[in-house]
Order: structure tokens, then C-alpha cells, then sequence
């Protein structure tokens, strides 16, 4: 039997992705836990389907000409969430693209109904140790300010995968190549649509 996940099995050529591309009416939403690689992985399946990206996070931090940690110590969480329904609400307008979510946006009731409504949610997942190590590597996740980033990851992907879980696709990244992880989307996306 082989592997669906192998190398050999994630190759779409032009032509499939030019179709995938095709039948997109609206945004593919990236969903999961903070270090999964939502953006980087975003940017990839953009590439593959010749679409635009956005990343959640980054159109935040332009419309409030802040940072995500500087939002969230100066007004606290339930003001950031607030901005980010908004601004994925406006991205979500703006037909077919890519969109990365940051981690916590589609654990928000509202939020990910918008997203469920307007978009194609796909849950990207990895191992917790995989989160780990992305995730401490730059010091600039608010909710690891919290204590210990291993427990904190551990205890956030417990409580947030049932949320997660509500999206239609669900995507496994390993710790290999982004582009991989780009593909699998790719080829969950074609047997989902």
C-alpha cells in the first residue's frame, strides 16, 4: 500500500492546480494552533493556486499600526479579537485567496461562523513537541508571556481542537517541508470541493 503522504503522491501538476484554482469561490481559511505554519504554508498553497495571500495577523498590526503583543498588553484579549473578526470579516469579502488565521481566531464563536459561512476552513495540525519548537524560537507570542510555553501549547491545543475540529478539511503537517504541507491542502481541497 502506499502512502498517501508520500513525496510520490503530494505531485499536481499545472494543470490539476490551475483547475483546483478554478473551483474556488471563495477564501481558503488556514486554521490551527500558533507555530503550525499557517503563514508560511499560506503562502506556498498561494503560490501553487496562483492566488493572493493575507495573513490575519499582519493586516492587525496595519490597521492598528501596532504590534499583536502591543494590542494585546495595552487592551487586552477581548479587544484584539474584536479587531481580528473585523478585519477577517473584511478579508473574507474580498473573494478567493488565501488566509491565514492567528491561533486563537477560530476558537471565537463568531469568528469562526464567518469564517465557516464565507470561507473553506482547513485545520492545519502538527505534533505538540513540532508546536513547541516552532513556537519558542521568537519571543513574540503574548499567551506564552504566561509561564511555561511547553504546558501553555499543551493545555491551548487540548481546549482548542474540538473548535478546530469544526472545520470541513483537516490537514496533518510533519516536521518536513512547508511545501508538502502546501500540497496535502492542495489535494484535500480537490477531493473536498
Amino acid at each position: 500500500m502506499t502512502d498517501p503522504a508520500s513525496p510520490d503522491n503530494l505531485r499536481m501538476d499545472p494543470a490539476e492546480l490551475a483547475g483546483l484554482a478554478a473551483r474556488l469561490d471563495r477564501p481558503v481559511v488556514l486554521v490551527g494552533m500558533m507555530g503550525v505554519g499557517k503563514s508560511t504554508v499560506g503562502r506556498r498553497l498561494a503560490a501553487l493556486l496562483d492566488l493572493d495571500f493575507a495573513d490575519a495577523d499582519d493586516e492587525i498590526e496595519q490597521a492598528a499600526q501596532m504590534s499583536v503583543s502591543e494590542i494585546f498588553e495595552e487592551y487586552g484579549e477581548a479587544y484584539f479579537r474584536d479587531g481580528e473578526r473585523r478585519v477577517i470579516m473584511r478579508l473574507l469579502e474580498e473573494g478567493p485567496r488565501v488566509l491565514a488565521t492567528g491561533g486563537g481566531a477560530f476558537v471565537q464563536e463568531d469568528t469562526r461562523d464567518l469564517i465557516l459561512q464565507r470561507g473553506i476552513a482547513v485545520w492545519l495540525d502538527c505534533e505538540t513537541d513540532v508546536l513547541v519548537e516552532r513556537v519558542t524560537r521568537r519571543d513574540t507570542r503574548p499567551l506564552l508571556r504566561q509561564g511555561d510555553p511547553k504546558e501553555i501549547v499543551t493545555r491551548l491545543k487540548a481546549e482548542r481542537e474540538s473548535h478546530y475540529a469544526k472545520a470541513p478539511v483537516h490537514v496533518t503537517s510533519s516536521p518536513g517541508p512547508h511545501g508538502d504541507a502546501a500540497l496535502r491542502i492542495a489535494k484535500a481541497l480537490q477531493q473536498w470541493l
